[in-house]
């Protein structure tokens, strides 16, 4: 066991990404709304999307190189096309998880000191210590962080579930207005993360075999299960305490980033005990924070990357330049918008799904082609799956946007 927690790396650094605002804000929203209606979008979301996570580390430890590297073999077009994707995107996907972690620490530390003035406190945190490269004691303590929260959700669940006198439903539902679709598309968003994690995913799994060099193809698979399976128990957990806590109590989530926060961490004292606040919302934050400093990372360095693989060698001030960028717009957007978590996260999330066929194809177009070794490429029943998950992907896409 110990032999295999020091190859686990990351799978839980995947985990830690997509246990975000994924969990923490569109699960919970959808367990209070729903109850466990929504649980057939969770669970075919995580399965249809399986795949295509999987590829990133797969391709990347079967080649030696990134998905982006992948892209290009595919053709340039189809670089060009991920450049301007992750370009428009990256604004709005890092001022939604950068609100949230504001409203948490808001929350935890008793409202002396504003959400904005938290935004700008947390992005400046995040760029010294993306400078100084202290990156990889946060990935040590991923294990840590994911664990702790997985235990203690499992807890509140069980709990929740002791203290619930109602008698639960597992009836599924199918959202009919446009509001309740548009729910759902931002639930599956990023549920569990954005198909693009995959290009991050293969790049952590090259650094991680740089750091252990028994971490091969097998061991990355292995590790990316545990950060996926992690993912699942969580986002029905959020879930299920959603649903115990607020479903049919005629309470609502506020939109407002401190105020949802607050009644989030509410829930884990109201099953757990008072005591636990502080616990409970240091975890959250911890939990948060790595996902705001992982796409203020991730989003910059694949764009680095990309540049260098199109326009050729940069300077080596090009990191910099774009982890500025991205702080500038993401404080831009988010002091245009106020504290409109509500409304970030839904563009964020609809977007992310809208833009996951074109991820799903790509990444397995380059799974089946002759850059993948012959013993990598997928299986019949991979093949079976990914058919499905594209058709998923793109006939959910459609009847949302049949609706608008």
């Amino acid at each position: 066991m110990q032999l295999s927690l020091k190859k686990i790396g990351p799978g839980l650094l995947f985990a830690g990404a997509a246990i975000g605002v994924s969990h923490l804000v569109q699960s919970t929203k959808a367990g209070a709304d729903f109850g466990f209606g929504l649980l057939w979008a969770l669970v075919l979301v995580h399965i249809f999307k399986y795949p295509f996570f999987q590829f990133g580390p797969r391709y990347a430890l079967a080649t030696g190189e990134s998905l982006l590297s992948g892209y290009k073999k595919l053709g340039k077009g189809v670089l060009i096309i991920y450049f301007i994707i992750t370009f428009t995107t990256m604004f709005t996907i890092q001022t939604a998880v950068t609100i949230v972690t504001a409203g948490i620490a808001n929350t935890l530390f008793g409202g002396y000191i504003s959400t904005e003035l938290w935004t700008i406190i947390i992005l400046s945190i995040c760029i010294l210590i993306l400078i100084k490269g202290q990156f990889r004691l946060l990935d040590k303590l991923m294990k840590v962080i994911v664990i702790t929260l997985t235990l203690s959700t499992i807890i509140a669940v069980i709990l929740a579930l002791n203290n619930n006198h109602q008698a639960l439903s597992f009836a599924q539902q199918l959202p009919k207005n446009a509001i309740e679709i548009a729910f759902l598309i931002a639930f599956m968003g990023w549920m569990p993360a954005p198909l693009d994690v995959s290009v991050w995913q293969s790049l952590w799994a090259l650094e991680k075999q740089k750091a252990t060099k028994e971490y091969d193809v097998k061991t990355s698979l292995f590790d990316f299960n545990v950060g996926y399976f992690a993912a699942i128990v969580i986002g029905i957990g959020f879930m299920a305490l959603g649903s115990f806590v607020m479903y049919q109590s005629g309470e609502t989530f506020s939109v407002k980033a401190g105020e949802f926060s607050n009644q989030l961490i509410s829930m884990y004292t109201k099953s757990l005990g008072n005591w636990t606040y502080l616990v409970i919302g240091v975890a959250a934050f911890t939990t948060m924070f790595s996902t705001t400093l992982t796409t203020l990372d991730a989003s910059p360095r694949t764009m680095v990357k990309t540049s260098e693989l199109l326009f050729g060698t940069l300077s080596r001030y090009t990191y910099l330049f774009w982890i500025v960028l991205l702080i500038a717009g993401t404080i831009a957007i988010f002091f245009f918008l106020g504290s409109e978590m509500g409304l970030l996260v839904k563009i964020a999330t609809i977007i992310s799904f809208l833009t996951a066929p074109f991820y799903a194809v790509i990444n397995y177009r380059l799974l089946c082609s002759r850059h993948t070794p012959v013993a990598w490429r997928p299986t019949l029943q991979m093949h079976i799956l990914c058919w499905m998950g594209i058709l998923f992907l793109i006939g959910f896409s459609i009847w949302y946007l049949t609706i608008l």
